[in-house]
């Protein structure tokens, strides 16, 4: 009667379990390259939102304030200003706000995507997929919301499929969905 237990699929494929190993470090390392690209793209286009907002092109290579103000208000900028003189500044604060909020979530999305990810660490898996899908999806809704869609903001949609696809990628050799270690055994007892 044998006693020992049924080989795990690494062991029972040619070449062992080096070759899976290798496999899940270079899935590995081509995510974590890829989530960084992306939220160093986002993290470009926060810093121009929090630093130089008027140099930031919308739809049509149109100011981006302008180009969102008015596709929300079907007013114009001018307008704006002819209401209040400090609204347009007022309006500008709140969106360098935004671009800072951008900029602090990127430098952190980078920073875990290039450690703590990069090694394996489950919580950074959850952390990249939950911070990612919020930031991303958000700004989605944004430019939605403002009808000022251009062409740099279908690069959202890019980034985030690159970053979805890199984390469903990883899903597996990070165990992402165990809940408690489970201990195997090589042998059964008899």
């Amino acid at each position: 009667m044998n006693t020992h237990a049924t080989p795990t699929m690494a062991e029972a494929r040619p070449g062992g379990p080096g070759i899976v190993k290798r496999a899940i470090a270079r899935s590995r390392q081509v995510a974590w390259i890829a989530i960084v690209v992306a939220d160093i793209g986002l993290l470009a286009w926060a810093a121009m939102a929090a630093f130089a907002p008027e140099r930031l092109m919308g739809p049509g290579s149109a100011p981006i304030l302008p180009a969102g103000y008015e596709g929300f208000t079907g007013a114009s900028w001018d307008a704006l200003s002819t209401v209040s003189a400090k609204a347009p500044e007022y309006v500008t604060l709140l969106f360098r706000m935004y671009g800072l909020y951008g900029v602090a979530f990127s430098l952190l999305a980078i920073a875990v995507a290039a450690n703590a990810f990069r090694h394996g660490e489950r919580w950074a898996w959850w952390a990249l997929l939950v911070g990612n899908t919020i930031t991303y999806v958000g700004a989605m809704a944004y430019d939605q919301a403002v009808r000022a869609v251009g062409p740099f903001e279908l690069t959202e949609y890019v980034a985030l499929a690159l970053v979805m696809g890199a984390l469903v990628v990883t899903a597996g050799p990070f165990q992402v969905f165990r809940t408690s270690p489970r201990v195997v055994s090589r042998h059964a007892d008899s």
